[in-house]
């Protein structure tokens, strides 16, 4: 790939950092999101993830992977990780931190979940090729370029339909949602 930003990374390029941000925060994102209970968590996953990258651009190889395929690998290894550190902190006295911890997951559960509805149906509101777009962007981990080849639009257009979409779904993201509403009459 003669785009690759990796290597140019790897030979600390001043601009190479903000363009594997540009390229593949939302892949990275979408990764993290996944795989952690809040979006707190998944800043700071997002955060580790671009530092693992950044100490180990030096070894991408490309005839080894593709480069979204090593960053891929580096940020669920991360995240593994993440996630082996938390088993592993120490339990606190009694009982009540096991509690406040399965109440944390199924909150962030619930926080998740609900987040994940609300930025489909956002997703599902726009127009069919911006849509596609998006998907193609944050579902599939494709670059701006790859999916400016695939769906055959101008560089510029792919780009500021990922922006728009992306920028739709924080702003719904970032509106209060009512509280869930217990069956438990009080």
């Amino acid at each position: 790939m003669s785009d690759a930003i990796l290597p140019r990374l790897g030979s600390d390029n001043p601009d190479a950092a903000g363009e594997l941000m540009d390229r593949y925060g939302g892949l990275i994102w979408s990764l993290a999101r996944r795989h952690t209970r809040t979006a707190t968590d998944a800043e700071d996953a997002v955060q580790e993830i671009f530092l693992a990258l950044w100490k180990s651009a030096s070894r991408f190889d490309p005839a080894k992977a593709s480069e979204p395929t090593f960053i891929t690998m580096i940020a669920r290894r991360r995240l593994i990780d993440l996630h082996r550190h938390r088993k592993r902190r120490p339990p606190a006295e009694g009982g009540a931190a096991e509690l406040d911890t399965l109440t944390d997951l199924r909150s962030g559960k619930i926080e998740l979940e609900a987040e994940a509805k609300q930025a489909v149906r956002v997703v599902g509101t726009l127009k069919p090729k911006e849509r596609e777009i998006v998907l193609l962007a944050t579902y599939h981990g494709m670059s701006h370029s790859e999916i400016a080849s695939h769906v055959g639009m101008p560089l510029g257009t792919v780009k500021t339909y990922i922006r728009r979409g992306l920028m739709l779904v924080r702003k719904a993201l970032e509106k209060p949602r009512p509280a869930p509403v217990s069956g438990v009459a009080t």
